[in-house]
């Protein structure tokens, strides 16, 4: 695993929001980071929705045929893997606390109530699909947000990441959540993309500095999911690498390779009998 984290490109800016966590581990952390992540753990007082104390612990605590997310749900215990996947996953735990105890309380919810089966259902598949891929987009709440925020979505990606590209930083923020997204990052690919999560935010977040916006985009996602729930409509694609900034050669032509910026497939008439 030294090897591993030590070709972790920390400068760049998709691990802006765990950057932190990370720095924050004791040194030698690589050769056997499950003792710096629990003491993290304590130090920030994670917990999961039982209000159980978050650990991480060796996969092979995770008894035969239980659920993973059914397991943290019951003990807090988090079965974590000497790999970049898991050591990811335990990066998140200690940015967006908050989401990750909501997200798992849906997951073990959802266990609890149909099983483990070879389909996961709607709500378990918008939860795992967040947890393992999800960045958080967020946008001030005005006029212009909207407007980059429905380009998106229609999949107008020069007007959203090239026409508008000035609104990132100042209006707009990408923060990554999912932990094998950030694996995915490790080695950058133009194709890699996001299932994003949109929340719009008033004109105070912007002038917040870094660890309270990090807080606040915890807790409102949290509440959200506490009393919405999730699904898979919530999300909306983007392409990592085009983020404004994020990479070089961003001129208008990178946006308009549609093997990557695909443009939105046409909505299928429904047939009638």
């Amino acid at each position: 695993m030294v090897a591993e984290i030590d070709a972790i490109d920390w400068a760049q800016p998709w691990y802006a929001a765990v950057r932190p966590a990370f720095d924050s581990l004791e040194p030698g952390t690589a050769s056997g980071f499950i003792d710096a992540f629990n003491g993290n753990a304590t130090r920030l007082g994670l917990q999961n929705h039982r209000g159980q104390p978050i650990r991480f612990v060796p996969q092979a605590e995770l008894p035969a045929g239980m659920a993973y997310e059914a397991f943290i749900g019951a003990t807090g215990g988090v079965p974590t893997r000497d790999n970049l996947h898991d050591f990811f996953n335990g990066l998140v735990w200690q940015t967006f606390p908050l989401i990750k105890r909501e997200l798992n309380a849906l997951q073990a919810a959802q266990i609890l109530a149909a099983g483990v089966g070879k389909s996961r259902g709607p709500a378990r598949d918008a939860a795992t699909l967040f947890d393992e891929n999800a960045a958080l987009l967020v946008v001030r709440d005005n006029e212009e947000g909207r407007a980059l925020v429905e380009d998106l979505r229609t999949h107008r990606w020069l007007d959203a990441l090239w026409t508008r590209r000035a609104m990132f930083g100042r209006d707009a923020e990408v923060w990554l959540f999912g932990h094998a997204l950030m694996e995915k990052l490790v080695a950058p690919r133009k194709a890699i993309t996001a299932h994003t999560r949109v929340l719009f935010a008033c004109d105070a977040f912007f002038t917040l500095p870094w660890q309270a916006r990090r807080d606040w985009i915890d807790m409102t996602l949290a509440g959200t999911l506490a009393q919405e729930g999730l699904a898979t409509s919530a999300f909306t694609p983007l392409q990592v690498l085009g983020v404004p900034g994020w990479w070089p050669g961003q001129d208008e032509a990178f946006y308009l390779d549609q093997t990557v910026f695909r443009p939105k497939r046409p909505t299928q008439p429904k047939e009638t009998t």
